[in-house]
């Protein structure tokens, strides 16, 4: 059980190179592709600063410095717009960020995964817990509960760390990390503990449907043991390794938290493209062209 239970920061990985996003990512970081008219890296930080991170933590690498600039301010543009009389649009690019929320970007030097892009902020981290979110997946809420806030809560009460999963198909599995929650019924808004978690299972092996989704509430010794562990087949230190480690040190203390919201991956063009549409159909004037487009 964890004595601090209130989360203040979080950690956003930005390094990865958007390979299935090619050509379009080459020179321009996929998490600043749009979904309408707003990159996915916006809609990520807003559900954090939304649910009450106070601090976000970029883990990026060269080449990604236009995410940072995002959030800045622009004052050539603020003065351009603001002298054009163009309020609405103006209001869309100033104070992104609120005052009291701080951003700050970690430079990973090499590329050798989830695991070790979150250990890059442990001295940031402070021995405190943390958020993870990952930029990939984007969650359109189904109704006015949101996952990471109630992960959020959850954790506050309980203690326990928190990770998001959602239902997948039985022959989708193999393409995820998947939880195995010994076979108990779970709810949406609600969580279990987690048994173990295994990365990509083959389909007649596999614990659950249950694949982890990129939203974490994570104990600060989760940084220790990313410290110490060994690099998988592919190089890389994962993330899934490291929980597994802390599962079977400390049991019952990770939860699965059963997702509420549609989840789309945006490193994908599938997704990306799905998302987008999702998103219209929410919107009156784009409902209404996108009627006009598809009939």
């Amino acid at each position: 059980m964890i004595k601090n239970n209130r989360i203040s920061k979080a950690v956003i990985p930005v390094a990865g190179l958007g390979t299935r996003m090619l050509p379009a990512t080459k020179a321009i970081p996929k998490e600043l592709l749009p979904i309408l008219n707003k990159p996915i890296i916006q809609y990520v930080v807003e559900e954090a600063i939304s649910a009450g991170i106070k601090e976000i933590i970029f883990i990026t690498r060269s080449g990604k410095g236009a995410i940072e600039n995002h959030f800045d301010i622009n004052y050539e543009l603020e003065y351009i717009l603001e002298k054009k009389g163009k309020k609405r649009i103006l209001k869309s690019v100033k104070n992104l960020i609120p005052k009291n929320v701080k951003i700050s970007s970690i430079r990973q030097e090499n590329a050798l995964g989830l695991g070790h892009a979150i250990n890059c902020a442990k001295h940031i981290i402070n021995n405190e817990p943390f958020a993870v979110l990952l930029p990939d997946e984007i969650l359109l809420e189904r109704n006015s509960s949101k996952d990471f806030l109630e992960m959020l809560k959850l954790f506050e009460k309980s203690g326990k760390g928190q990770i998001l999963v959602k239902k997948v198909s039985k022959k989708l599995v193999s393409n995820y990390g998947i939880v195995d929650i010994k076979k108990k019924s779970i709810k949406p808004l609600s969580s279990s503990s987690i048994y173990k978690l295994v990365e990509k299972p083959k389909i007649n092996l596999s614990p659950s449907n249950l694949r982890i989704v990129g939203r974490y509430i994570l104990p600060y010794e989760i940084m220790s043991i990313l410290s110490k562990i060994k690099e998988g087949k592919d190089g890389e230190i994962q993330l899934t390794d490291a929980l597994d480690v802390f599962i079977n040190n400390n049991p019952a203390s990770l939860e699965a938290f059963l997702s509420d919201s549609d989840i789309f991956d945006c490193g994908s063009v599938e997704g990306f493209l799905s998302a987008n549409i999702a998103f219209a159909k929410r919107d009156i004037k784009m409902q209404k062209y996108l009627k006009k487009l598809i009939c």
